[in-house]
C-alpha cells in the first residue's frame, strides 16, 4: 500500500508579523493536487496541523477546506494526531465519526491502543501527550520524562501487536539526534523531551512530527516528514517536502520525496548595501521572497532597511555583520544572572510571537499586576 507521510503544517503560523497562511494555502493546494496524482491509499499527518491551541479562524477554515477535499472529494482515508502546538480536546471533537469516512484523527491520548487498519497496514496512531498525561493514565507513578512515557505507551501497542502485519507508528517526537530549528518549540527543559530510536524497533516504519527537516535524523525506519513551510531563518538551506511511501507485505518500503513550492520563498542575503540595490543583482532575484538581509558594509548608514524595502518588501530581519560579531563575543561573557528573564519579559517575548500588537506601556502594567499577584500567592502556600 501507499501513503503520504506529512506533518507540521503549523497553520495560523506567524513568522516576524506575518501571518503565513496564504502561502500555506498556496502549497497545500499543491499537496491536493499531488494526492490526486498519486492516489494514496492514505495520507499521514503526523501532528501540529496548527501553530497554536486556539488557532486563527482562517486556519481553521483553511483546514476544514484542504481535509475536504482530500477525504470527502479524492475519498482519500486520513491519519492524523495532535502535535504539541495543537489542542488534543479540540481536535479530538468529532473523531468519532470522522471514522465512517475514513478520516482517523486522534487528538486525545487514550487507553485504546488498536490500530487503525488499512488495505493490509497497521497504522499505530499516538498524539504528543506529557509524561504526567502518560503516568495518570496508565497509572504508573514511574513515569517522569517523555523516555518514560513513550516507552510504556509502546509496550501497551506491543502487547497486542501484529507481528505478521506492517506495523507503522505515527507519533509527534524529539528522536535523540536530530537536528533541530529555531521555529521549534521546546518539549522539555533540557533532555528529558527526548527519546531514544530503539523504542520504534518493533516498528516497520516510524512517522514522526516535531522536528521541521526531513533530513533531521538519519535512520532506516524514522523518518520525521519536516514543516509544510519554512519558518524561521534556521530553515532558509532546508529543503522541505512530504514522503511518499509504498509500504510492501513483508514491511519493508520503498520512499521517495516531493518537494512542495511556495509562491515566496525564505531566504538569507549577504552583501554590501550598494551591491544588493544594484539592478544587475536584484533584477535576477525574486524579490518578494521573506528575507532575512545582513550586510557588510562599515560606517554609520542611513536607513538602509527603508531602502532595501524599496526593492525587496518583504525583508524580515536585518543586521550587520560587524554587529552580529560583536553580539557573539558579548555572548561569551554574559552572565547566568544577566541570562535569565523575569516573569514579565518572557510574557512579553510570548506576546510579540504570538501576536502582531504593540505590547503597550499599559498592558505591560496590567501583566505587572497579575504577575505580582500570582507570585504573592504562590509565596503564601
Amino acid at each position: 500500500m501507499k501513503f503520504i507521510h506529512t506533518g507540521d503544517w503549523h497553520l495560523g503560523k506567524l513568522v516576524h508579523g506575518i501571518y503565513m497562511t496564504e502561502d500555506q494555502r498556496e502549497v497545500l493546494n499543491q499537496f491536493v493536487d499531488l494526492v490526486a496524482e498519486e492516489q494514496p491509499d492514505a495520507v499521514v499527518i503526523a501532528g501540529d496541523l496548527y501553530d497554536r491551541s486556539v488557532p486563527p479562524t482562517d486556519a481553521v477554515e483553511l483546514l476544514d477546506e484542504i481535509l475536504f477535499r482530500i477525504n470527502v472529494e479524492l475519498n482519500t482515508p486520513v491519519v492524523a494526531i495532535a502535535g504539541n502546538h495543537d489542542s488534543a480536546e479540540r481536535l479530538s471533537f468529532g473523531s468519532s465519526w470522522y471514522r465512517h469516512n475514513h478520516f482517523y484523527l486522534t487528538g486525545k491520548l487514550t487507553n485504546d491502543f488498536n490500530p487503525v487498519h488499512i488495505n493490509g497496514v497497521n497504522f499505530h496512531l499516538i498524539p504528543y501527550a506529557e509524561p504526567g498525561v502518560v503516568r495518570h493514565l496508565l497509572g504508573d507513578t514511574s513515569i517522569h520524562s517523555h523516555q518514560d512515557a513513550m516507552k510504556a505507551v509502546i509496550g501497551k501497542i506491543e502487547e497486542n501487536m501484529n507481528p505478521n502485519e506492517p506495523n507503522v507508528f505515527v507519533g509527534h517526537a524529539f528522536v535523540l539526534g536530530g537536528d533541530s530549528s529555531d521555529s521549534e518549540r521546546a518539549l522539555s527543559v533540557g533532555g528529558s523531551g527526548c527519546v531514544t530510536q530503539d523504542l520504534f524497533d518493533s516498528f516497520s516504519f516510524t512517522a514522526l512530527g516535531h522536528l521541521h527537516s526531513p533530513e533531521a535524523i538519519k535512520h532506516d525506519k524514522i523518518k520525521y516528514s519536516g514543516s509544510l513551510l519554512k519558518y524561521s531563518f534556521s530553515e532558509a538551506k532546508q529543503r522541505k517536502s512530504v514522503s511518499i511511501v509504498e509500504m510492501k507485505e513483508n514491511g519493508s518500503f520503498d520512499i521517495r520525496y516531493k518537494s512542495l513550492k511556495p509562491k515566496q520563498d525564505m531566504r538569507e542575503l549577504e552583501g554590501h548595501l550598494e551591491q544588493l540595490l544594484d539592478p544587475s543583482f536584484y533584477e535576477k532575484e525574486n524579490t518578494m521572497d521573506y528575507l532575512k538581509v545582513t550586510l557588510l558594509d562599515d560606517g554609520a548608514m542611513i536607513d538602509p532597511m527603508g531602502k532595501l524595502r524599496q526593492i525587496f518588501p518583504n525583508v524580515l530581519h536585518l543586521e550587520r555583520k560587524i554587529e552580529s560579531i560583536d553580539q557573539k563575543h558579548r555572548q561569551r561573557f554574559t552572565s547566568i544572572r544577566e541570562e535569565k528573564k523575569s516573569e514579565l519579559e518572557l510574557f512579553e517575548q510570548f506576546y510579540q510571537e504570538m501576536t502582531t500588537s504593540e505590547f503597550t506601556e499599559e498592558k505591560r502594567g496590567i501583566m505587572t499586576d497579575v504577575i505580582g499577584k500570582v507570585l504573592k500567592e504562590e509565596g503564601q502556600k
